[in-house]
């Protein structure tokens, strides 16, 4: 029995029946890393001691108290907080920094039982699409080892997908979460901004970031949901809601039949891989057959998406990575003069290509005379973005579609063409920019057996309705689905 490949909930019930120990699972995972992780390099740092030091104590945890999340080994993104260790955030510029505290998810994470195993590999400060731009190498699809397995949060997808953790933290900007759970056959989910909080992640775009989740399935993902989000008094962007119970969440969803919008532009996107149109459209078909309803609907400031989200993260990065000049924290640059050119030093030999390139890009945004005709803009534009999808919600429950228009790239096939692998967010920016919930699940495969991707997306604080189709398409459509060309779309 792989006990490191099964859902949370399967292992709970295996460790309330006694079956099974905290150490066992422990074990089990840290086998894997062991086994896998000089060809994969999911992790940055694992803490095999101390993670067999905490399954050991976990035996006086009060039985009252032991929920879903008791005794499951789980990974954290190498740019959230946790006390004591290191936090890179991907980047030599943050080598040696322990952060004095734990983040608001690591808290409660670590209140209901669960065990960190590590931290894992990210593009530098998460900003990438394919795992590849991070100090510490590039992380591997576990599908297939010559690909990349998606980005930023890279390592965490490699983790759950290889069986290298059980479930894993990750954050979402631009679809940081979503396009490495497609490209490794993994369930990603971005919450509702907001929604879950973000005190202890290293910001990278404030009014883009938010921490998600990477599960084996749906109901996992649910199941993280329920007991990691909700508000927190520390992040001034946190909501005060109710977060519904795991019973609120699933109930009905095997009759529940809401109205699927699906996007004409996401169809119609110059680029678009026929294999994963073709799963797209598959996906559509048999949900039209299971009795769900189908409605197209219009998003047309889509084609805005990307640069819209370009200038607005880059100009917020621009001012969230003044702060790493080498005076305060981390890598400090030696050879230097005077105070400018320790600054100047640190800076140009810490940061990797693309972060100085989205910092160049932020900047120049911002700049005395151009932050009208750029960030403002976009600013704008923004809210044309989310006016789309306040009008589309007004007829559809949900919104389908695609989480990237390519299947995973060969390590190395994008990384000199940014704007291609800036083309590869058009799907999922949009979500991070209407501030809306979105969760990628598995839908299909390639011919050579790539992991595709779908998304359903919600309005704000909706996650549960997301969760309820998605978990029927998990149980009744996807495995039995089969990609079809024949669609006139």
């Amino acid at each position: 029995m792989d006990l490191s490949k099964r859902p949370i909930y399967e292992l709970h019930q295996l460790l309330q029946a006694g079956e099974i120990t905290p150490l066992d699972l422990v074990d089990a995972v840290l086998d894997k890393i062991e086994a896998q992780e000089s060809t994969l390099n999911a992790y940055i740092d694992t803490f095999a001691e101390e993670a067999r030091r905490r399954a050991v104590e976990l035996e006086d945890f009060p039985s009252e108290q032991r929920g879903y999340l008791f005794g499951i080994p789980m990974a954290v993104k190498d740019n959230i907080v946790v006390k004591g260790f290191q936090t890179t955030c991907g980047s030599r510029i943050l080598l040696g920094f322990r952060s004095p505290y734990n983040a608001t998810v690591v808290e409660r994470l670590l209140k209901h039982g669960g065990i960190i195993v590590g931290k894992t590999n990210l593009d530098e400060f998460a900003m990438g699409a394919t795992g590849e731009f991070s100090y510490f190498g590039p992380s591997r699809n576990p599908v297939d080892p010559e690909r990349v397995p998606g980005g930023s949060s890279s390592g965490s997808a490699v983790a759950v997908a290889s069986g290298e953790a059980i479930a894993a933290l990750g954050s979402d900007t631009g679809g940081s979460v979503r396009q490495p759970a497609s490209f490794t056959g993994i369930v990603g989910l971005k919450p509702t901004y907001g929604r879950v909080s973000r005190y202890g992640l290293v910001a990278f775009a404030s009014s883009l970031d938010q921490i998600g989740f990477l599960t084996r399935d749906v109901k996992d993902s649910a199941i993280l949901f329920t007991h990691l989000a909700g508000f927190d008094p520390l992040d001034s962007t946190s909501f005060d809601l109710p977060v519904p119970s795991l019973t609120e969440i699933f109930q009905d969803y095997q009759t529940d039949r809401p109205t699927i919008g699906i996007p004409r532009e996401y169809l119609e996107t110059e680029g678009l891989d026929s294999e994963v149109r073709a799963v797209t459209e598959s996906a559509i078909r048999a949900l039209e057959s299971h009795g769900f309803q189908i409605r197209w609907v219009s998003l047309p400031h889509t084609k805005y998406a990307v640069a819209t989200y370009q200038l607005i993260c880059t100009s917020e990065a621009s001012s969230n990575l003044a702060r790493y000049d080498g005076v305060r924290y981390g890598f400090r640059a030696s050879g230097y003069e005077d105070l400018q050119e320790m600054y100047t030093l640190t800076r140009d030999q810490g940061f990797g290509p693309e972060v100085k390139r989205r910092i160049l890009l932020g900047t120049f945004a911002l700049s005395a005379g151009y932050y009208d005709a750029y960030y403002l803009k976009a600013l704008k534009v923004r809210r044309l973005i989310r006016q789309d999808f306040d009008e589309a919600f007004q007829e559809v429950d949900l919104i389908l579609g695609p989480v990237s228009p390519v299947l995973p790239p060969k390590l190395g096939e994008k990384i000199e063409d940014p704007l291609a692998l800036y083309l590869m967010d058009i799907y999922t920016v949009t979500a991070n920019l209407a501030g809306l919930p979105a969760l990628s699940f598995p839908a299909g495969k390639s011919k050579t057996g790539l992991p595709i991707g779908l998304q359903f997306m919600a309005p704000p604080f909706e996650e549960s309705r997301i969760f309820r189709v998605a978990r029927f398409f998990e149980e009744y459509i996807y495995p039995a689905i089969e990609p079809s060309q024949d669609l006139p779309f």
